[in-house]
């Protein structure tokens, strides 16, 4: 992990993560004339939300609304984030090519930075992939913590990474008057602790390293309730009905 091709250098070209395209929040602020054709096209029907649920457990959007659906593409991309993000890790802990996995994160951060963009403005999607990159970072010096045995670099990563929960929680709140940053940042601070339980076990070579993959990315349902819900609040005339 520490040779000329160190996965540090290799996969600090790799932002990983929240939202599916720049479609993806088109459909929050935007009506059906401004929303590409693919905005939803691609999108896997089992994640729209069927369950009535808000993110604070009131009743919530339906399958066959807007908001259900800018909700299941946000559940889509944030469970992409998981994978991809696992695919990552497992990959530089084996010592395999890093190439195509490092392709794939960097096609999923920029989608999300334009989405970002789309809808607060390029400054704001410039900022957010900034912000994103310096968490992959973060992973990847965690990966290596784990590589190579060093306690002090893992826990090193995670210090920074619970600093960086704040960080982002304050960057979406002064965006959205709707987010709370407590919330985000316990969002995230799961995100935290139920990705790096799967690279642990990547590590160890443990079987439940597909287990905690798999809770991890469950996890990311709530997660977009919560974001999905926060956008509708803040533009309620583009949901309406």
């Amino acid at each position: 992990m520490q040779s000329a091709s160190h996965p540090r250098r290799r996969l600090a070209l790799v932002p990983v993560a929240l939202l599916a395209s720049g479609a993806l929040v088109l459909a929050a602020c935007g009506g059906d004339d401004d929303e590409p054709a693919s905005a939803t096209a691609d999108r896997p029907a089992s994640t729209a939300s069927g369950d009535g649920m808000g993110a604070d457990g009131g009743t919530g959007p339906t399958s066959d609304t807007k908001a259900a659906a800018l909700r299941a593409s946000l559940t889509a991309l944030l469970q992409e984030h998981v994978y991809l993000a696992g695919i990552a890790t497992g990959t530089a802990l084996s010592g395999g090519a890093l190439e195509a996995p490092a392709a794939a994160l960097d096609e999923n951060s920029k989608a999300l930075a334009d989405a970002i963009g789309s809808v607060y403005g390029d400054e704001a999607g410039e900022a957010f992939l900034g912000l994103w990159r310096s968490h992959i970072d973060m992973f990847v010096d965690y990966t290596t913590g784990v590589a190579t045995g060093d306690e002090a670099r893992k826990q090193g990563a995670i210090d920074d990474l619970t600093r960086y929960a704040g960080d982002f929680a304050a960057f979406l709140a002064g965006a959205n008057p709707n987010v709370d940053p407590d919330t985000v940042v316990g969002e995230l601070t799961h995100h935290v602790e139920t990705l790096t339980a799967a690279i642990d076990a990547q590590g160890a070579g443990d079987p439940a390293q597909f287990t905690l993959l798999r809770e991890a990315a469950g996890h990311m349902d709530t997660t977009a309730a919560y974001l999905a819900e926060a956008i509708v609040d803040q533009h309620p005339d583009d949901f309406s009905g």
